[in-house]
């Protein structure tokens, strides 16, 4: 059986590698050999995920013609990138991506920071900000008042609180997408969503196609779920969504399942517009892939911007999306509350499943945001959000162009995340650099699938004012000390990014 999951033609390469030659070599570079140029390149893609690991390359005479570079060039430059790992062969399956065991290491301690550290560390591992109140106290008191006929109860309700169900159909009702309290269960939080979705549908084994990069925790509860992993390269920028890319993948997989982040993608912020999500919808249909949205940061809009219909919305007859919100980003991290948008018929089979899992979501928290959704504290509460999160933006965004100039990004109009790229540094030994100066940053590869990514890392706008120009300071001062050689390799523990 081939080893590879998603395949890379010869044009598409060729179109990628010629990507790179406008970024200016460093004063005094001898120009290399053309096999070891090409061997670079083809690294170099990998490592920033904009060719998957475990995709299958061109044969060497069909990118020999592509490159307009003798055949005798590329097969030395496959030769050296499976002397280096980063290739794997075989008679009658041909070449595909790797990544060296080993390499990139992991990012550092983005665990949650102890009590004693917060004076002295700052800590961009979490996309999370704190609860906007009064919003919170004035939720969690209109809940306690609600609650005294729920504990005449026994408290489970694996669907969730009918109440809250009928409040979440009708604000999809409201948003244009007729929607019933059957079509809806409330959930844990947003990874209790996925986590029911990945074992109803997916099964240890089961192909689950992903965005590359993706969510850090998402990609970790698939694989620890079993799955096997597809990824599909985002487009440059803010473009994002290459479509024409993941109906070949979708076709050429057939994964079960398809996970996107249409709105203000984590981690680059992207946002996805009307089109392609009609398109996306219509190849995860024509491939018979359940193509689960992500909609956590749809209400996370910065600047003015139009916002697309949701996914679901191109999906009249529910048979191919399913969606998932949730209150963490929006409202507040800790405010464990998710739902589930789909079919009845899949809502159902959801929740027969939770039963062996863990039977219901807190009643209280429900309630809470239940009070949010029928007094209008939710819409105050959001605005608040946007107003910090906006002017966090600003902030952090000026202070990394000020003491990091040569690193590169684009500004998101919406969502908690920047996704920046390092200037050529490692993300992993900045992530453990930082750690020295008391700066906590999660490094690309977290954000990848099996080490892509190193060359980037991953800023949240969690921080302003004073904060936000001590941290750019404190990541200036890990790049120097990564430039300089400073830091050393070795294993790090696994770390949780929200």
């Amino acid at each position: 059986m081939a080893q590879w999951t998603s395949a890379v033609g010869a044009g598409q390469l060729a179109r990628l590698l010629a990507s790179q030659q406008d970024r200016p070599a460093g004063p005094g570079t001898r120009r290399p050999p053309a096999y070891r140029a090409l061997a670079d390149g083809i690294r170099l893609l990998v490592l920033e995920g904009r060719v998957p690991v475990a995709a299958r390359l061109p044969a060497e005479r069909e990118l020999a013609l592509a490159l307009t570079v003798s055949r005798t060039t590329v097969a030395a430059a496959y030769e050296a990138l499976r002397a280096e790992g980063f290739l794997e062969s075989r008679r009658g399956a041909g070449s595909w991506t790797a990544v060296p065991a080993g390499n990139p290491l992991p990012a550092r301690g983005l665990e949650p920071l102890p009590p004693e550290a917060l004076g002295s560390v700052i800590d961009l591992g979490c996309a999370a900000l704190p609860a906007p109140e009064p919003w919170l106290t004035r939720a969690v008191q209109g809940a306690l008042e609600e609650l005294p006929p729920y504990a005449h109860t026994h408290g489970d309700y694996p669907a969730g609180l009918p109440a809250l169900r009928a409040m979440i159909a009708e604000r999809y009702t409201v948003r244009g997408i007729p929607t019933m309290p059957e079509q809806i269960m409330v959930t844990t939080g947003a990874m209790g969503a996925i986590d029911a979705i990945c074992h109803l549908f997916g099964g240890r084994g089961e192909r689950i196609a992903v965005e590359s990069p993706s969510y850090a925790n998402i990609l970790q509860l698939m694989r620890e779920a079993g799955a096997r992993l597809v990824p599909v390269a985002m487009a440059e920028g803010l473009t994002g969504w290459d479509v024409d890319r993941w109906r070949q993948v979708l076709r050429d997989a057939a994964p079960r399942i398809a996970y996107v982040v249409a709105d203000f993608h984590n981690p680059t912020g992207a946002l996805a517009d009307d089109d392609q999500r009609r398109r996306l919808v219509d190849a995860a249909r024509s491939a018979g892939t359940v193509l689960v949205a992500d909609e956590t940061m749809s209400e996370l809009w910065l600047d003015d911007v139009e916002m697309p219909r949701p996914v679901c919305a191109f999906d009249p007859a529910g048979s191919t999306v399913i969606t998932v919100g949730s209150a963490s980003k929006a409202f507040w991290a800790g405010m464990r509350i998710g739902w589930v948008r789909a079919a009845p018929d899949v809502i159902r089979s959801l929740v027969a499943a939770r039963a062996y899992a863990d039977l219901g979501t807190p009643v209280l928290e429900q309630l809470a945001v239940n009070w949010l959704f029928s007094t209008g504290g939710w819409e105050q509460a959001v605005t608040v959000r946007r107003e910090q999160a906006r002017q966090n933006r600003d902030e952090l965004v000026a202070a990394v162009r000020r003491e990091l100039p040569d690193w590169e990004f684009e500004v998101p109009r919406g969502g908690l995340t920047l996704w920046v790229r390092t200037g050529g540094l490692s993300g992993s030994r900045l992530a453990e650099a930082g750690e020295r100066v008391g700066l906590r940053v999660p490094s690309g590869p977290r954000f990848g699938v099996d080490g892509a990514f190193e060359g980037y890392v991953r800023l949240p706008f969690t921080v302003g004012g004073a904060v936000a120009e001590e941290a750019a300071v404190r990541l200036a001062a890990a790049a120097r000390m990564v430039e300089n050689g400073g830091v050393g390799g070795g294993e790090t523990p696994r770390t949780f990014v929200a």
